[in-house]
């Protein structure tokens, strides 16, 4: 069933814009559509992200950035230290161009032919560690590269959701491993498999890193907030029962958590050792909905005008960069520089234009340009081979994405 929705959307409004004249003039001679990152953005959100972490290292979460020079510029900065990839292959891509000797793969692999390669890699086998929840999970890697391998480093994930009553899930829905004797028993399983060593373990507590605090709404608001306190609250308890639990039968190098939603509360958690954050450092719109922080929106979109089709309305070329995640509004882009435009609720973004409206199109003329901001920060790398870096008004260089080094990791 297709429903259309009469009225205009404006998601991420709330962000108070910058001049439009700086990125216009630094991209003068580029035709959109284009992407850029403002770096004087980019530096002062990790500044902060480093400071809300509060001397917790924070590793680098890739999925959330997909360029490889603006993840070394994180990397090189003070606090940040080791990455967080979301695939295997990546991993090992990344590992050869030698970004980091600590790298963790967030989500279980079924890549027989990247576990191949992992184990005929010593020092792909030093740095990266694989993500467990499950025995089938070790025996589809002894299928992969035979049972008598060279030793792979593993980390145990532990469900963070919150489930308050039976049946009730709030959160994402990740590992089976939910209880302490849950994780003392993957542990020991582990621990007896020839050729695995457990080295950490991690725990995403979605309903907090990944869910803004000001929706909508003061009951809606009160109940979010509620939720997130009482969640926190019980993870602390349950993640480090499971944390003593397993460090009885492994010696681990890490307990990894949050994500940059929920840096506060994790990094109050005693038994986190360090933070996954990469949203924060790009700032796009779906964080503007936090309470707790405001990241400067660092990576833009610029899209031409190509028509005007009447009084206080702009047709965009393209721009139907729409986000992963459940199907609303809040997964369009958003409408940026100049200020006060809006996406038309009958049309949002399209495949091949996208119109705007508001006071902020009354001024619009063919050949001008729109700058948006995708609903999620690393998706914006999949759309545009590469990234223009801008500081002021000027290109600093340009540099590739991973779709602009060829790389596609799913």
């Amino acid at each position: 069933m297709v429903f259309a929705f009469q009225g205009c959307l404006s998601y991420g409004t709330n962000v108070r814009a910058v001049s439009p004249r700086a990125y216009d003039l630094a991209t003068k001679d580029l035709d959109p559509p284009l992407a850029i990152v403002d770096l004087n953005a980019f530096d002062a959100n990790a500044e902060d992200l480093v400071r809300r972490a509060a001397g917790h290292p924070i590793r680098l979460v890739s999925k959330s950035v997909r360029c490889r020079h603006l993840l070394e510029r994180a990397l090189a900065k003070p606090g940040f230290t080791g990455l967080m990839c979301y695939s295997l292959a990546e991993a090992l891509w990344l590992c050869g161009e030698g970004l980091s000797e600590d790298i963790v793969v967030a989500y279980p692999t079924a890549d027989h032919a990247a576990l191949r390669a992992l184990a005929a890699d010593e020092r792909a086998r030093n740095t990266v560690t694989i993500m467990v929840d499950s025995p089938e999970q070790l025996d589809l890697v002894d299928a992969a590269i035979g049972r008598e391998h060279p030793e792979i480093r593993v980390c145990l994930e532990l469900d963070a959701s919150w489930r308050p009553l039976p049946g009730l899930h709030v959160g994402t829905r990740r590992s089976p491993v939910f209880r302490p004797r849950q994780a003392a028993a993957l542990a020991r399983t582990i621990g007896e498999r020839p050729g695995f060593r457990l080295v950490g373990v991690m725990a995403y507590e979605g309903q907090i890193a990944g869910l803004p605090d000001t929706p909508a709404g003061a009951v809606r608001r009160a109940a979010v907030r509620w939720m997130q306190r009482r969640s926190a609250a019980e993870l602390a308890r349950r993640r480090a029962a499971a944390v003593r639990a397993v460090r009885a039968v492994a010696d681990l190098e890490f307990v990894n958590g949050g994500g940059t939603g929920s840096v506060e509360s994790t990094r109050a958690d005693a038994a986190v050792t360090e933070i996954a954050a990469g949203s924060g450092l790009l700032g796009p719109a779906l964080f503007d909905g936090y309470s707790r922080f405001r990241p400067r929106p660092a990576a833009l979109f610029a899209l031409p005008v190509v028509r005007v089709p009447g009084s206080g309305t702009a047709t965009l070329f393209s721009g139907g960069y729409i986000a992963s995640g459940p199907a609303s509004g809040s997964r369009l882009p958003a409408p940026y520089l100049p200020e006060g435009l809006r996406l038309l609720g009958t049309e949002g973004a399209g495949e091949v234009q996208t119109p705007v409206t508001g006071k902020g199109a009354r001024d619009l003329r063919v050949g001008d340009r729109v700058w948006l901001r995708h609903a999620k920060a690393g998706e914006l790398a999949e759309r545009f081979d590469e990234y223009h870096l801008v500081t002021g008004d000027q290109v600093e260089r340009t540099v590739p994405t991973y779709r602009g080094e060829g790389k596609n990791f799913g």
